[in-house]
């Protein structure tokens, strides 16, 4: 990627980071919306049906298909991070392609599964290349799109991975209604064609290269093209490199520890989509469609708000700040959650509602905080690696979290609630000293605004341009003077040219 690239970039992300709108501007960050778009459309088609698919079409027992499902995202989450690590080396574009269409193949050979060994190798195809898609996409996104533009971008993207996986329910729900093992079928062969679109439209995407660059330590290495050992915002991109690249993102433990906090937030992941509707059923008196009435109301909360939510986290310092401001708000949202119980249904529905609420502004707030730490404690030359590991906590939270809600919510009951909430308020303030400790580290720096970057280095560039121009008129100067008090003594001395400060002060100007 060229300059000329960034700084268009930068100048269309910065100019189009607006809340109102779902799409970002024109440009690669539109290019990568896209390509969200529409693999969220076929996975959304997937999740509402892939269960039924297995066990009535295919003829699975829950049990083996949850079993399956568990072993195949466990091992997804280990391979995530030497994926990861391949993108560093090879390219992010390049794996990120290779990688959709792996994911392509993994669910359409779900079309040719017919017993539990299949499914078993399917599965951890599929979770193996989506994880690693993952990786090799933010890799990608780091890339293209200047710091300061990041978070926003991301917002957008999560703004329209809802709205795929919305209409994607939707077009789930008649295959559903359908009933048929073909319309089964003509969903997951809609999932492997949304993949195939978002492997063509990451491919529209400029080339990044990874390049040589010589590392603190005097050894030469892979970073991204175009990028030096300090990267765009006067770090060293060398950190994990520095401590040895055969030790991997494990030997980083300030980021490892932010990973594991971070995890423990995403347990507001599992909460929705099971904590919240085993509490409901098992132990309130509200209506069970309520369950799809509070989905939909977070699906739509997040495609509105999500992007305005996101544009005051520009750094570090904000990104703690909005985390622990999540972690107060998912307190307060449990506590509520815990009113409904022992109520009359509409009573409490109208406090499941309001706790929803609470939950989806957490979860806005916790969203838009991990985005930018994850991007800013990672070194640049190792950014694939960094997120594959990052992003293993949606795995961890997603096989380990109904195991954990479903022992406080339907075991425990209002302690359970309150016990939660403590959890994540726990969790969310002290993310805040880990990353610091992270950050001296790294030797990340503050925040700073989209643009800062380029308009630092051009103002710098005019600086010393400046500097250099009037430090030559300075001494021509100077040689002028003297030749001329050579040339006009008085009383056998040179002439005094100026007083001593206003000399200084031309000197200080210069």
């Amino acid at each position: 990627m060229t300059t000329r690239d960034a700084r268009s970039a930068e100048r269309s992300a910065v100019k189009g980071n607006g809340a109102g709108r779902v799409f970002p501007p024109a440009g690669p960050q539109r290019v990568l919306a896209l390509a969200q778009l529409s693999n969220s459309v076929g996975d959304g088609a997937y999740y509402v049906t892939s269960a039924l698919y297995f066990t009535h079409v295919v003829g699975l027992s829950a049990e083996r298909v949850g079993l399956g499902l568990t072993v195949a995202w466990a091992i997804g989450s280990l391979v995530g991070v030497p994926l990861g690590r391949l993108a560093d080396r090879r390219g992010p574009r390049g794996t990120a392609v290779l990688l959709a269409l792996a994911t392509a193949t993994a669910v359409a050979s779900f079309l040719l599964v017919h017993g539990f060994l299949p499914f078993v190798l399917a599965a951890c195809a599929y979770a193996s290349a989506q994880s690693g898609l993952g990786a090799a996409r933010q890799a990608l996104l780091a890339s293209l799109i200047p710091a300061g533009a990041r978070t926003g971008l991301l917002a957008h993207l999560q703004s329209t991975l809802n709205a795929g996986l919305a209409v994607g329910a939707g077009l789930g729900g008649l295959a559903l209604h359908a009933g048929t093992r073909s319309a089964y079928l003509g969903v997951f062969a809609l999932d492997a064609v949304s993949f195939l679109v978002c492997a063509a439209l990451l491919w529209q995407l400029p080339s990044v290269e990874p390049a040589r660059v010589e590392r603190t330590d005097g050894r030469v290495g892979a970073g991204r093209a175009g990028e030096s050992p300090l990267d765009g915002r006067g770090r060293r991109s060398g950190r994990g490199s520095e401590r040895g690249a055969a030790a991997g993102v494990l030997r980083d433990r300030p980021y490892v520890l932010v990973t594991f906090l971070n995890t423990v937030l995403l347990l507001r992941m599992p909460l929705l989509s099971l904590g919240i509707p085993l509490w409901i059923t098992e132990r309130t008196e509200a209506p069970a469609w309520l369950v799809s009435a509070l989905f939909v109301l977070n699906t739509a909360a997040v495609m509105v708000f999500q992007v305005r939510m996101a544009r005051g986290v520009t750094g570090l310092v904000t990104a703690t700040r909005s985390i622990r401001r999540s972690g107060l708000v998912m307190l307060a949202s449990c506590m509520v959650f815990a009113l409904s119980s022992g109520v009359s249904p509409w009573i409490a529905a109208a406090v499941l509602v309001a706790g929803a609420v609470l939950q989806v502004v957490a979860e806005m707030q916790h969203s838009a905080g991990s985005w930018q730490l994850a991007f800013d404690l990672a070194p640049a030359d190792r950014m694939g690696e960094y997120q594959g590991f990052f992003g293993t906590g949606v795995t961890v939270a997603r096989t380990m979290g109904p195991l954990v809600l479903t022992a406080l919510l339907v075991g425990w009951g209002t302690p359970g609630w309150l016990l939660l909430g403590a959890l994540m308020l726990g969790a969310s303030y002290a993310m805040g000293p880990a990353t610091r400790r992270a950050a001296s580290r790294s030797s990340a720096q503050p925040e700073r605004p989209a643009g800062a970057d380029h308009r630092e280095a051009a103002g710098r560039e005019e600086s010393e341009d400046a500097h250099r121009e009037g430090g030559r008129e300075f001494r021509r100067s100077e040689a002028d003077r003297r030749e001329d008090g050579v040339r006009h003594p008085k009383g056998g001395n040179r002439v005094r040219l100026a007083p001593a400060g206003a000399a200084a002060v031309q000197g200080a100007e210069c």
